[in-house]
């Protein structure tokens, strides 16, 4: 048994590998999503029906448990889904192919890094409606609020935890279970993404996506915030201080996952992030990560976010290179 999971683990390990490099170079191209729905769209077209069939739309025992129903069903279909298009890969050189360029799209390396680029080179060119406009797509509270040093600030936290989710998270759940650990991830991922609220409405009915969506992030999350704190010479920063101030601060976030990210980007790249936030008409009191330290960011430090976000990347790969090689 361990033996047939150990030449699984190899195969997933190669896959992995290809799939990281064509996410790295291909991302998601517009010009194809333009044309057929996206994997994620798919995801949250289900997720909708489901939300609209199952929740009473108020909080009580009925919609915890219609909530954890809505999750059975959608775990169900992904790893179906999943367990299928392995079956395919296993088939032909083309279904192998399919499997993995399927696999590709459903990371973030690229088109994050271009998200938050377009928030530092609005803010370089003194555009700072165009850099509200930018940062809107990537954060969920209102740009219209942010001066420079909010919108510098939101691109940087959102660069740190998207990084986590969007790339260290489904990449460690495929190598772990395959294309179709990925495709439950993500499914997760969605579903906390839409109904994983604190509200009215969601509470209850959103409470099991919210908590299976933090479990299965609860490694990458620290994964993340490891190789954050391994790169951070890149920036300027400490190893040691990013990784003792991470293991005090991380905790401070009302996720139980966002703040390793947060607080060792914080440290990493010696500013103050996080505090009191804006969404709506809510206001989020929070305390900052790295409170010592500056409490300005403009386009500068985005772009320093981002080649610390490269080095780790690279060193990502590197270590799954590293896994690939010992059990080869």
């Amino acid at each position: 048994m361990l033996l047939d999971y150990t030449l699984f683990l190899s195969g997933t390990l190669a896959s992995l590998l290809v799939v990281l490099l064509l996410d790295a170079i291909l991302g998601d191209p517009d010009w194809l999503w333009r044309r057929i729905p996206h994997p994620v769209a798919w995801i949250g077209a289900l997720i909708s029906g489901l939300d609209k069939l199952l929740n009473f739309r108020r909080i009580g025992a009925g919609n915890y448990l219609t909530g954890s129903v809505l999750i059975l069903i959608l775990i169900s279909v992904a790893a179906a889904a999943g367990l299928g298009m392995r079956w395919v890969s296993g088939q032909s050189l083309a279904g192998s192919a399919g499997m993995i360029l399927a696999a590709s799209v459903l990371l973030a390396q690229k088109s994050l890094y271009g998200h938050v680029a377009a928030v530092a080179n609005a803010l370089g060119g003194a555009d700072l409606q165009q850099a509200r406009k930018a940062v809107s797509r990537i954060v969920g509270r209102n740009p219209e609020q942010l001066d420079q040093t909010g919108i510098a600030r939101a691109a940087i936290e959102s660069t740190a935890e998207n990084l986590s989710d969007g790339v260290i998270a489904p990449a460690f759940w495929f190598a772990i279970a395959g294309f179709p650990g990925l495709l439950v991830y993500k499914a997760v991922n969605t579903a906390d993404s839409m109904i994983g609220h604190r509200n009215e409405t969601y509470r209850a009915f959103g409470w099991a996506a919210a908590r299976l969506d933090d479990l299965l992030n609860l490694i990458p999350a620290r994964i993340t915030a490891i190789l954050l704190a391994l790169c951070a010479p890149i920036v300027g920063g400490s190893v040691i201080k990013t990784l003792i101030g991470t293991l005090r601060e991380a905790r401070w976030h009302r996720s139980p996952n966002a703040g390793w990210p947060e607080a060792a980007t914080a440290h990493a790249l010696g500013i103050s992030l996080a505090g009191p936030r804006q969404y709506d008409s809510v206001k989020i009191e929070a305390p900052f990560f790295n409170g010592g330290g500056r409490d300005t960011a403009d386009e500068v430090d985005i772009r320093r976010a981002l080649r610390q976000m490269v080095a780790v990347l690279i060193l990502h790969w590197l270590v799954y290179l590293g896994l690939y090689a010992a059990l080869a």
